[in-house]
């Protein structure tokens, strides 16, 4: 299944087909009466800019784990669009005035507010997105993290004072913030996304305008609501993190709108070099999160036990819907064997805790729909077709909602089509390599440029691994998954993976310009370089 299936969020998905009369909502069950505790109804507005207003499409939000329709959301239409975008660029007005240390006021009382509601946000996002509850919590506290980390930046933002050449001249480079940046986010992780861009770019001094992911609509709604209530306590204008969830038309009118000074895009590698092409033609900036095909390399001296412990999470955590999950281990030929043989154990031992993400025993839950379902499937296909070897799995399990079994690939060289194509699902290649040489070398043959690790007990092997001539990726890993990333660091790949990096580091950068300021207070204008014009 090509990326913009399974995780393309311009491509229009609204589901508007009319339901039965007597047919009934998740959320009038009792069973899920944290939705209205997050201030959810049967039927919900997927807009606001300071009002809840939206004149668009309903779209129905399934669950994934058993199909069945949670609520509604009223999508935004091109005018509620056009609403939504000049009404964060009027509120940028007010809120860019605002000292950087009261924007990180705002931002830790936003961090606040989602400790209240840690645990229904969190059940929400297993409800709708699929992930198990830890998950989903995790996720749910990774934005809380980010909040904590723009507050302290909100103390921090740098400027410099450099050495001028020249007498009596001041030379200082200044931090100012973009304006209205756009935020299009995708359906695996519904929640953090959203808040790496979003805690970031409002201690920047930026507003920004939100388009979801159309099939994590309520997710986005309860988030909104939450932030909404701290901006209303502080007399903080609504705009300053607004909401448009939508399709394809929408997307396109917030890629396209030159009000948008960023694009925060994160998403398929098709879909994001669209969106790449679409924003330099203003000249505007973009953030690209996109694709990855992610590797363990397992050197002949790596601790096995630590290596098996990773690899079941990274090759089969999330149902394989992370970018950063390990599609591929390049596993030493003194070490191959028995690491395939393990690790298919391991698979093994879990499908039995494949199920409701809700339930507590749950440890895969489903595929986030029926289409990324039927891309399993048709992956499965044609591996066989290819003359590969399914050592576990490559089954969709036979039950309410979209489950599938993790899936573990031999046989197939380290160059072909399909190895080096990212089905967003749990299927692993596994590969054999003669050294630490070829492992990188695989690693970095593929189009992307996200995620690796490397297992080793070996420090010069380390060190090249992270050197010049390791790893080509935007995150190196050594001794644990390629996934599960800290928010102190900076987030983001190389290559096709889009080049952007969120949330840790220096990222700030991203979502403010700059300005190199001179300050003459000599009286008398002195050129650089010792440049002489006229009677000087």
């Amino acid at each position: 299944m090509s990326r913009i299936l399974c995780r393309g969020v311009l491509s229009l998905r609204v589901i508007s087909a009319p339901m039965a009369r007597n047919a009934s909502y998740l959320i009038e069950d009792p069973k899920y009466s944290f939705l209205r505790d997050l201030g959810l109804e049967k039927k919900n507005v997927g807009v606001f800019n300071g009002k809840w207003q939206a004149n668009g499409q309903v779209i129905q939000s399934f669950s994934p784990a058993n199909g069945k329709v949670i609520a509604e959301v009223q999508a935004a239409s091109p005018s509620d669009y056009e609403s939504c975008a000049a009404a964060a660029q009027e509120a940028w007005r007010e809120w860019a005035e605002l000292p950087a240390p009261t924007r990180g006021e705002v931002v830790r009382q936003i961090g606040d507010a989602l400790r209240e509601k840690l645990q229904p946000l969190g059940q929400l996002v297993s409800l709708e997105m699929g992930k198990i509850l830890p998950e989903a919590i995790g996720e749910v506290v990774e934005y809380i993290h980010v909040c904590d980390l723009a507050l302290g930046l909100s103390r921090s933002l740098p400027g410099t004072i450099l050495p001028s050449e020249r007498p009596g001249h001041v030379l200082i480079e200044k931090w100012n913030p973009l304006g209205a940046i756009g935020i299009i986010t995708a359906f695996n992780f519904p929640v953090a996304v959203f808040g790496w861009n979003s805690a970031i770019a409002m201690v920047c001094g930026d507003t920004s305008v939100w388009k979801p992911s159309d099939t994590t609509p309520l997710i986005a709604v309860a988030v909104t609501k939450i932030v909404e209530g701290v901006l209303v306590k502080n007399n903080i204008p609504g705009a300053v993190a607004s909401l448009c969830v939508g399709g394809k038309d929408v997307g396109q009118q917030l890629v396209k709108d030159p009000r948008m000074k960023l694009v925060s895009f994160t998403g398929s590698t098709a879909v994001g070099q669209q969106v790449g092409v679409e924003v330099q033609k203003r000249f505007g900036r973009h953030l690209l999160e996109l694709g990855g095909n992610n590797a363990i390399i397992v050197n002949e001296d790596a601790n096995l036990d630590l290596l098996l412990q990773a690899a079941l999470f990274a090759c089969a955590g999330t149902a394989g819907q992370r970018c950063t999950t390990t599609r591929r281990l390049l596993l030493h030929k003194k070490v191959y064997s028995e690491v395939v043989t393990r690790l298919t154990k391991a698979f093994a031992g879990v499908v039995s805790k494949i199920g409701d993400p809700l339930l507590p025993e749950t440890l895969i839950g489903p595929l986030h729909t029926p289409a990324a379902v039927e891309a399993y499937k048709k992956t499965v296909a044609e591996i066989v077709k290819a003359g590969g070897k399914i050592e576990f799995g490559g089954k969709v399990i036979e039950r309410e909602g979209y489950f599938v079994e993790p899936t573990i690939v031999t046989g197939l060289p380290h160059d072909h089509s399909l190895v080096h194509t990212e089905c967003f699902a749990p299927i692993v290649y596994c590969l054999e390599i003669p050294d630490l040489s070829t492992g990188i070398a695989y690693n970095n043959e593929v189009e992307q440029g996200l995620s690796s690790s490397l297992f080793t007990e070996s420090l010069a092997d380390i060190f090249k691994w992270i050197g010049p001539g390791g790893s080509d990726c935007g995150i190196v890993n050594v001794n644990i998954p390629t996934n599960g990333a800290e928010v102190g660091g900076a987030f983001g790949g190389e290559k096709r993976t889009g080049g952007g990096r969120e949330c840790g580091s220096d990222s700030w950068k991203g979502y403010m310009r700059r300005s190199t300021v001179t300050i003459n207070y000599s009286g008398a204008i002195k050129l650089a370089q010792n440049i002489q014009f006229g009677d000087q």
